[in-house]
Formats: structure tokens, C-alpha cells, sequence
């Protein structure tokens, strides 16, 4: 296998797995904790907007790359494997019928917020000097 088709199988398995934690934030019997951090890491990835953007060299991408897969692999263990089991088929049944990636626009509204709010208080702290 190329490193390409490595990279586009590793790609597809990350989208898989986020909108399979999005099945594990709904599900009844998955842990709070785990249901938390599922429905962070789901909105965050379904989001139309990054909290660090991509023009910003390395760093654009380090959330794409390093923090999301690292969050859904904490994600992964800590929700029971038959909910997981149960996720994964209902995220691969959602993936075969649906072709558009889902979007999250309360996760947008919520990055807009968080840069908001840093560039107010980078105001006030600068404005104060």
C-alpha cells in the first residue's frame, strides 16, 4: 500500500471515528465523562471552522493531525466496547447512506465565541498596560 492510500485509509477512519463518537454522545449507556468529551470532539470535528486555522504555518494543522485523533483515541477508551460496537456500525450505516459530511454549527458559533472573547481580553490586557 502507498503512503497515499495509507494517508486517505487513515483519513476515512478519522471521519468514521468522529462521527462515530457523535453516535457515543447520544447513546444511553455511554459513560458521562466519555459522552462529554465524544460531543466536544464531534462538534469541534463537524465544524465548519477550526479553532486554529489552517493558514497559520504548523500550527493550522495541529489540531487535525495530533489533537483530534489523540481525543478520539481517549475517547474511544474510555466508552464500553459494545456501545462503541453498536456506534461504529450505526457511523458506517449513517456513512453508506449519507454521502455530505455533517456540519456543526453550534461548534462554529462556539470557536467564533472563544476568539472572540481572546481578543477582547488581549485588548483589555493590552490596554491596560
Amino acid at each position: 500500500m502507498s503512503r497515499v492510500e495509507s494517508l486517505r485509509t487513515w483519513a476515512k477512519r478519522l471521519k468514521r471515528d468522529a462521527l462515530t463518537l457523535w453516535f457515543c454522545a447520544r447513546h444511553p449507556d455511554t459513560p458521562l465523562a466519555a459522552k462529554l468529551l465524544a460531543m466536544a470532539l464531534a462538534a469541534y470535528a463537524f465544524s465548519p471552522i477550526d479553532l486554529i486555522p489552517d493558514f497559520i504555518p504548523v500550527l493550522g494543522f495541529l489540531d487535525e493531525v495530533i489533537l483530534l485523533p489523540l481525543g478520539i483515541a481517549l475517547c474511544i477508551k474510555l466508552v464500553p466496547k459494545l456501545v462503541m460496537d453498536q456506534c461504529r456500525r450505526s457511523a458506517s450505516d449513517w456513512m453508506a447512506r449519507q454521502h455530505a459530511k455533517p456540519r456543526s454549527y453550534v461548534a462554529a458559533a462556539m470557536v467564533i465565541a472563544l476568539w472572540g472573547l481572546t481578543l477582547w481580553a488581549c485588548w483589555l490586557w493590552f490596554g491596560m498596560l
